[in-house]
Order: C-alpha cells, then sequence, then structure tokens
C-alpha cells in the first residue's frame, strides 16, 4: 500500500479466494462512473461468516490480488486486516484506518447480497450512518429497507457477472479451464502453484 493523499478511497472486502474479473469489473467501474477515486482490495483473513479451512494462505492471496491490479492506477491490494485481531470485524477496521490515514474519505463498496445482511455485523448502525456504501446490483434482491439511509448509494448500472471464487474453485478441481475468468498473471500464478486442485 503506497497510496498518498486525501482521496476518496472505496474498500472492497473479500475473501478473494481467488480474486477474478468479476472483482475487478466491479472495481474499476466504481472508480469510472462514481466519486470514488480508487479502491482497494482489502483481504479478510478470516471472515466471521466463513470457513477458514477453505482458504489459500494469506500472503498467496494478497500476491493473487496485488498480480491482478498490478497495472491499474487506481485499483490496490490492502492487507490492513492482517494484522488486526481475528476475527477480523469492518467497523473494526474501519476505526483503525481512520486513525491510520486521518486525511482519507473512506467508504464501503459491497453487492446488494451483502447489503441485506449489514444488520447482523458488529455496529452495523455506526458503519450505516456514518460511511457511504457503494452497492453495487445483485439478481432478485430487495433493498427498500435501506432507503432510509441517505449513505447507501446504489451503483445501478455495474455489469453483473454471475462469477463466483468458489465456482473458480471448482473449475480448477475439476481440471477445467478458468483462463477468462481470472486477470492473466493470477491465472498463471494458480496454475503455476497448483493452487485449489
Amino acid at each position: 500500500m503506497a497510496t498518498l493523499g486525501n482521496k476518496k478511497t472505496g474498500l472492497f472486502f473479500g475473501s478473494f479466494n481467488p480474486i477474478h474479473v468479476g472483482h475487478l469489473i466491479i472495481a474499476n467501474h466504481m472508480v469510472e462512473h462514481t466519486d470514488l477515486e480508487e479502491v482497494w482490495f482489502v483481504i479478510s483473513p478470516h471472515s466471521p461468516f466463513k470457513q477458514k479451512a477453505s482458504l489459500l494462505a494469506d500472503h498467496q492471496r494478497f500476491a493473487l490480488v496485488n498480480y491482478a491490479v498490478e497495472d491499474h492506477p487506481n485499483l490496490w491490494a490492502s492487507n490492513i486486516e492482517f494484522g488486526l485481531p481475528q476475527p477480523s470485524y469492518t467497523s473494526l477496521t474501519l476505526a483503525f484506518l481512520a486513525e491510520k490515514y486521518p486525511n482519507k474519505e473512506f467508504s464501503l463498496i459491497m453487492g446488494e447480497d451483502n447489503l441485506i445482511h449489514i444488520d447482523q455485523w458488529k455496529n452495523a448502525d455506526f458503519i450505516l450512518n456514518n460511511y457511504p456504501i457503494y452497492v453495487y446490483p445483485r439478481p432478485n434482491i430487495e433493498l427498500s429497507k435501506f432507503h432510509q439511509y441517505p449513505n447507501v448509494h446504489i451503483v445501478k448500472d455495474v455489469p453483473q457477472m454471475d462469477i463466483s471464487s468458489s465456482f473458480i474453485r471448482k473449475c480448477i478441481k475439476e481440471h477445467k479451464d478458468t483462463r477468462y475468468l481470472l486477470p492473466h498473471r493470477v491465472y498463471e500464478y494458480v496454475k503455476e502453484m497448483h493452487f485449489y486442485e
């Protein structure tokens, strides 16, 4: 992480196990079509809602995200959560980032499928009331209960791609070709290291 200054920064949290073209399309769209100036892919070491056993090692997923964004000036890989208490909670990460980067304006980026469960998050009201949230569409999701929050911005024109990391892992395990689902350097590294096989 070498970014400086007071840019409007979108935080895209995830396991990125592995990062794929769908993630990059969303992040790039946010930079190009909203007031966000950069996006950080915040790699989660362990989500309270996911089993850790299925994850590649933290440093390997960080390497994959770095490969994915290496040619983009406004997309960054962040391992900020690796040094924080686990399991990771977004509200605690936000508090840490606000202290570490006081000049930055942080926002969250998430899919509608995550937003509908945000009330189950630790300190959800604090997040909803204090941080802009840029939400990209997911099929068959109803978000009416979030219209009361002025910080929730629905970004309607984000291209939807029904790709998941779990689908990619399954394909690799079954020796299917995933070259068009992954950024080129990520595909090459996954293949070279025999990840997910």
